[in-house]
C-alpha cells in the first residue's frame, strides 16, 4: 500500500489548486492535446459514485450543427434570464459574460442515465438523486485535474436541458447536469468572476449549525 501521508508542500499546492479552479468563460481559441484531454476524462473513472453505478454519461459536442444548437439554446434562455431583473440589476446583467461557448475549443454535455442498472440500486433505492450528485462529483474531480493541465472549465447553466436533451439525441432516461466548456483561460484568478463584477460576494466563512 502506498504512503497516505501527504507533504506540507503538497497540501498548499492542493489548497492552491481549489482556489485557482474558478469558473471560466473567456478562452483562448488554441486547440487542446487530445492526450491531455483525455488524461482529464481519466478523472472520471476515479470518482465515487453511489453503489458503484458510474451514472455519468459524456457527450462530447463537436459538430457544427450540434454546437450551434447548444449555443442558440443559451442565448433563448440568456435572454429570458435577463428579462427576470430590472433596474441596475438587469444592467449589469446584460453586461456578464456567462459562457464561453464561441471561443472554447472543447465543449461537453454530461448527463446522468438515471434507468441505470449498474449499482444494482444500492443507496439509490432511498435516495435516486444520489444518482445525479454522484456524477457532479466527477465533475468536480474533472475540474480540478483540467486546472492542474493549465486548462480551464466553465458551466453553462442557462440552458434549456430538455432541448438540449432533444438536440443531442440522447436517451430519454438521461438528465442533464451541465454544459461546459473546456479550454486554455485568457487569465486565472483566485477571485471568482461574478465577485469581480460585482453580482455577489463570496462568504467569508462557512456557517456550521450545531443539534
Amino acid at each position: 500500500m502506498r504512503d497516505q501521508t501527504f507533504t506540507d508542500d503538497f497540501r498548499t499546492q492542493f489548497d492552491l489548486l481549489m482556489r485557482l479552479r474558478r469558473d471560466v468563460r473567456r478562452f483562448r481559441t488554441d486547440a487542446i492535446d487530445e492526450a491531455v484531454l483525455t488524461r482529464c476524462l481519466d478523472a472520471f473513472r476515479l470518482a465515487p459514485s453511489v453503489g458503484l453505478s458510474e451514472p455519468w454519461r459524456v457527450i462530447r459536442v463537436k459538430s457544427e450543427a450540434a454546437r450551434n444548437a447548444a449555443l442558440e439554446n443559451f442565448q433563448a434562455a440568456n435572454a429570458q434570464a435577463l428579462e427576470g431583473y430590472s433596474g441596475e440589476k438587469a444592467q449589469l446583467y446584460s453586461q456578464l459574460k456567462l459562457s464561453g461557448m464561441q471561443e472554447a475549443p472543447v465543449q461537453l454535455a454530461v448527463f446522468c442515465d438515471d434507468a441505470t442498472d449498474k449499482g444494482q440500486g444500492l443507496g439509490a433505492g432511498t435516495m435516486p438523486e444520489m444518482r445525479r450528485y454522484s456524477v457532479v462529483s466527477a465533475i468536480t474531480l474533472f475540474w480540478l485535474a483540467l486546472r492542474a493541465e493549465g486548462l480551464g472549465l466553465g458551466w453553462v447553466s442557462i440552458l434549456d436541458p430538455q432541448q438540449l436533451t432533444r438536440d443531442l439525441s440522447v436517451p430519454e432516461s438521461w438528465r442533464l447536469i451541465g454544459y461546459f466548456c473546456v479550454g486554455w483561460p485568457e487569465t486565472f484568478s483566485e477571485t471568482p468572476e461574478l465577485e469581480r463584477a460585482g453580482w455577489e460576494n463570496r462568504a467569508d466563512s462557512l456557517p456550521i449549525e450545531v443539534r
